[in-house]
């Protein structure tokens, strides 16, 4: 089956290097989709995670590889460096297939202008106290960390899968107050650069909306919603969100012929 082809992606928040990262389905993703121009918009690397302990399944070093395979067939990469992998904006610049921006301006096929950012930059938590930014990053990752058991049980019961973590974070007022208002200064700061829109990640929330006459766009995680943004020849964007990898059904072990 041939890959469907789009002008351009969005992916973001993909946090290789933890448990809750969902590199199975990205790579499944990358196999089903192909595009002239790929944007990683932040935290493809959780640094954060890494420095408390090293996690690095196969999976994770297959993500990257397929990346830059992407790259070396024709698909041009630009990485926008969050506040998970921060490290990589020490190294601005074009890296073969790869350019590396802190920020970037995309035009769509009909000619709509979109700011490109990861999203940190608007979150002054992050900025101005970064060890409560460190702490709720901690309760965060333990919330992922319960969903591996619950979910085994759910399974057990024919249960579909359930993100304690997205639920606690929709019921919770105070991320759902600063959720809106994440988007709402994103939208602001976007006026800067008089742009028609803002593609964005970093808060895990994807969604396509209007606000005050900008277009905001968010593509999302590879954690909980498993969700990328992609624009076809028209222009026309799209959210793709509960993307999984494919079941792998085992197969019986052959029998022992009698002797």
């Amino acid at each position: 089956m041939h890959p469907k082809h789009y002008r351009t992606g969005w992916i973001s928040d993909v946090h290789l290097g933890t448990r809750g990262s969902k590199a199975e389905a990205l790579l499944e993703f990358l196999r089903e989709y192909e595009f002239d121009t790929l944007y990683v918009v932040g935290d493809l690397i959780d640094v954060w995670q890494l420095r408390r302990g090293i996690y690095w399944p196969q999976a994770h070093n297959d993500v990257i590889q397929k990346l830059l395979r992407a790259g070396r067939k024709g698909t041009r990469i630009i990485y926008i460096p969050g506040n998970h992998d921060e490290f990589v904006a020490d190294f601005v610049g074009d890296f073969g297939a790869v350019t590396i921006e802190p920020r970037a301006i995309h035009e769509t096929a009909d000619g709509r202008r979109l700011l490109v950012i990861h999203g940190h930059e608007l979150d002054a938590v992050v900025q101005n106290i970064k060890w409560l930014a460190h702490l709720g990053d901690f309760g965060y990752n333990l919330l992922l960390r319960i969903n591996r058991p619950l979910n085994f049980l759910r399974q057990l019961c024919g249960l579909g899968y359930w993100s304690l973590s997205a639920y606690a974070k929709q019921r919770v007022k105070s991320a759902v107050n600063f959720i809106g208002k994440f988007e709402e200064s994103i939208v602001r700061f976007s006026r800067e650069d008089q742009v028609d829109g803002v593609v964005c990640g970093h808060i895990h929330s994807p969604v396509i909306r209007e606000i005050d006459g900008v277009q905001y766009l968010n593509s999302g995680d590879w954690v909980e919603s498993n969700s990328a943004l992609v624009e076809d020849a028209s222009g026309r964007i799209e959210l793709i969100t509960g993307f999984a990898a494919p079941t792998l059904v085992p197969t019986a072990a052959p029998e022992l012929a009698d002797a």
